[in-house]
């Protein structure tokens, strides 16, 4: 035989081996589920959904006492000072002044002006420096992530239980909605995609979720403290409109008395206002104290108690999609939360 010929066919035998040896495709078998395992599978899904939530719960409250813990401290450390101290009240003066000249007949005029100052103040020292650690929006979101991840994992959890390949829980769990909040479709989403979205709020229907809680609880539920900042802003305009006059009349005085004695007899009059605010000042903390923490502990309760617009609205709207989609086929009652 031709020895070229004989290389070429040795050539063509190896490559028809080679071609021949594809690695098998590996598919998962298709197990035939009964109809009373789906129905146990189901059960497990509603109890596991209901002991995630309570998880998310323990965490939210937790996170929700540290919110709280921080907002306290903040408003000792910084705001009570800073209202209290001798040169706010001044300008703090200067503004009622202002406030009660611009009022125009309006009743309580600079009392509400002052109180809405006070509370841009109160913000600006108090609840925008702790956002940075903590607040109840960022919790929101994490205690919904939370049950989200616990429900994931109790998933494969009872698909290896009763033997259920994970690829037919996850074509039965795609019927199964977590968000119904459409149309359009993309504001709805199942458990399925839910637990498979990583990170969850990339997912338009959890955004769509997120945004509609918000629009109900208003300013991203952060806690309001208008309220609380009123009988401060109150207290504090009236003394200051008490003290105008008097104020008045020592500039009058001053001024008939010469230069040198009108600047002896205005440092006076400052000397006995601040002994007057210091004086004050035990009283105004006090106030400050129990106004902001009345208001602020009326707040934090409604975010940490209501269903529909606090920090376990996100969990609590999908356990309550979840567990209601699937009772009927579980057989079993959908608790109330």
């Amino acid at each position: 035989m031709n020895l070229r010929l004989l290389i070429v066919t040795v050539v063509v035998l190896l490559a028809g081996c080679v071609t021949s040896a594809h690695a098998p495709v590996v598919t998962e078998p298709v197990v035939l589920v009964s109809q009373s395992t789906w129905q146990q599978v189901d059960q497990e899904i509603v109890s596991a959904s209901q002991q995630a939530t309570e998880q998310a719960k323990l965490f939210a409250q937790g996170s929700m006492d540290h919110w709280r813990t921080r907002i306290y401290e903040q408003t000792e450390e910084k705001f009570i000072p800073w209202f209290s101290s001798y040169w706010t009240q001044e300008w703090l003066s200067m503004k009622v002044s202002w406030y009660t000249i611009s009022a125009g007949g309006e009743q309580d005029a600079s009392a509400k002006r002052l109180a809405a100052y006070l509370l841009e103040q109160y913000k600006e020292q108090v609840l925008a420096p702790v956002a940075v650690e903590i607040d109840p929006d960022a919790i929101l979101g994490q205690a919904t992530a939370f049950y989200v991840q616990i429900l994931g994992q109790q998933l494969q959890v009872i698909a290896q239980r009763h033997g259920v390949p994970m690829a037919q829980l996850n074509g039965r769990i795609q019927k199964v909605p977590a968000i119904a909040l459409g149309p359009p479709p993309t504001r709805n989403a199942s458990l399925y995609q839910v637990v498979s979205t990583e990170p969850l709020n990339t997912l338009p229907a959890y955004a769509a979720l997120i945004d509609k809680i918000h629009t109900a609880g208003g300013a991203k539920g952060i806690a309001s403290t208008d309220a609380g900042m009123a009988p401060v802003a109150k207290r504090a305009s009236q003394r200051m409109e008490a003290e105008m006059a008097p104020r008045g009349a020592a500039g009058a005085v001053a001024a008939a008395a010469g230069k040198l004695a009108g600047a002896l007899i205005s440092v006076g009059v400052a000397g006995i206002r601040a002994i007057v605010e210091e004086h004050d000042r035990p009283d105004s903390e006090a106030l400050i104290r129990e106004s902001l923490g009345t208001s602020f502990d009326k707040a934090w309760l409604k975010l940490v108690q209501n269903p529909t617009t606090g920090v376990m609205a996100g969990t609590l709207y999908m356990a309550g999609q979840i567990e209601g989609s699937l009772a009927s086929s579980a057989s079993l009652p959908v608790t109330s939360r």
